[in-house]
């Protein structure tokens, strides 16, 4: 029996046998979302009810302690919250129902369901912040995940159980390059967490993916940008941790977030609100914290054989892909990046991906020799004829002084044909790897 296995009995154990000990507390002082109130015995993560005049009540969760008061964050509700309102804890939120009547389905950060239809019957637990693992039980990554792409499969070649950032500024396709994987990824099940978009993209993410048949296999986790800040970190742990459940079952699944950003404001809030010092661009110690802890838990099983593949999307601030924090600690932790173009995407260039600045770093073990060779090749001739058009253009270049310059722009037609792709086209591995082939035998 493996650990996972033991895992799972021990939380059913817990939920079980577990008593809800309720503390009040009252409130002091309220400042937008954050509630500050008396010291009283509750945990990190606690739920919690304040009870307003009208005798109706607003959800908050515990986040902290600063000096004598507990300090807590709306997380639903509507009505006036005055000052000696009474605050109760209610349950806690550490572990999360798990199970196949997931798939197909649409929830938001606290489990429920967005899609219309009745709450799924979930008999299993997974623990909401995960568990550490012991890195000597990580697999290495050696085999290739099918993601659809043509770039993306025949030159920057994801591996099952990697983890790759997609970074680019706002409006240049991050999210129509995820939905597109989405929809033609091999992947046994797809995990999805829109966190602090916007509610209408949200909605048209949703209604386009649930047309196609690979949405009987996917799970989405939907957090718009007016929720609660507890609720935007808490729907990225949920989407988490519902990979990870299934990779303890021997799944290969594929999570993706979009955006990692928006989690790191999150964060940013509530550190904040805690009293933390703001450092670099305003954000506090504890979204580096949060940010290297979250992308940690993607990876490969070593008992179950199960895998998570994870792909973050991390929004550039002003298109600055070298001086954004979240953009720095993010590309040093995870196994490669994907940086899109903005000049590209004006071109109509779509993916509008960036072979140059981009980079997969688990490919060479992932593709044959060949392949990598003429990946290699093919990147090399498009910088060459990126970083000599205008040359070219004006009359300063003569044909014959260079022959691989003279092949860059002779092929380039073709290169420029390979990386574009329709969204409603796939390109399987099998299928980009022989067509690179074809344009170097």
């Amino acid at each position: 029996m493996t650990e996972a296995i033991k895992h799972l009995e021990r939380s059913l154990s817990a939920i079980r046998s577990e008593r809800v000990i309720h503390a009040v507390g009252r409130v002091k002082r309220f400042d937008g979302q954050i509630i500050h109130a008396s010291a009283f015995p509750a945990s990190v993560g606690q739920e919690c009810r304040i009870y307003l005049d009208d005798g109706s009540w607003a959800e908050a969760e515990v986040i902290g302690f600063l000096d004598e008061y507990t300090v807590l964050v709306l997380t639903g509700g509507k009505g006036a919250i005055v000052a000696g309102a009474r605050v109760e804890t209610v349950k806690r939120v550490d572990l999360v129902p798990c199970g196949d009547a997931l798939l197909g389905r649409v929830f938001d950060g606290a489990g429920n369901a967005l899609d219309g239809m009745e709450a799924p019957v979930l008999r299993e637990k997974w623990p909401l912040r995960g568990e550490r693992v012991n890195p000597l039980r990580r697999r290495p990554v050696k085999q290739a995940l099918d993601t659809g792409v043509r770039a993306m499969n025949a030159l920057l070649t994801v591996g099952v159980g990697q983890r790759i950032g997609i970074i680019a500024g706002s409006g240049v396709g991050k999210s129509s390059l995820l939905s597109t994987i989405a929809r033609y990824t091999t992947a046994e099940v797809v995990v999805i967490g829109l966190i602090g978009e916007r509610g209408r993209e949200v909605s048209g993410f949703v209604e386009e993916l649930q047309q196609s048949p690979s949405f009987a296999h996917t799970i989405m986790v939907a957090v718009p940008a007016d929720q609660s800040p507890v609720l935007r970190i808490r729907g990225v742990y949920r989407a988490t941790a519902y990979a990870e459940y299934f990779r303890a079952r021997g799944k290969n699944t594929l999570l993706m977030i979009d955006s990692l950003t928006r989690v790191a404001h999150a964060q940013r809030e509530l550190g904040l609100a805690l009293g933390e010092h703001p450092t670099a661009k305003g954000y506090p110690p504890s979204v580096i914290s949060l940010i290297g802890s979250l992308l940690e838990r993607a990876g490969l099983d070593g008992d179950t054989g199960g895998s998570v593949t994870a792909i973050y999307t991390v929004l550039a601030d002003g298109d600055d892909t070298t001086n954004d924090p979240v953009v720095d600690t993010s590309r040093a932790i995870l196994d490669g990046h994907i940086v899109l173009s903005r000049r590209q995407a004006e071109q109509g260039i779509y993916p509008a991906i960036d072979l140059g600045a981009s980079i997969s770093r688990t490919m060479t073990d992932c593709v044959s020799p060949g392949q990598m060779t003429r990946a290699r090749k093919f990147r090399r001739l498009l910088s060459l004829w990126e970083q000599n058009r205008d040359l070219v253009l004006l009359g300063g270049y003569q044909t014959g002084q260079d022959p691989e310059l003279d092949q860059a722009f002779a092929l380039y037609p073709q290169l420029l044909s390979f990386i574009t792709q329709s969204m409603h086209e796939r390109s399987g591995l099998v299928e980009s790897e022989a067509r690179l082939q074809a344009l170097f035998p």
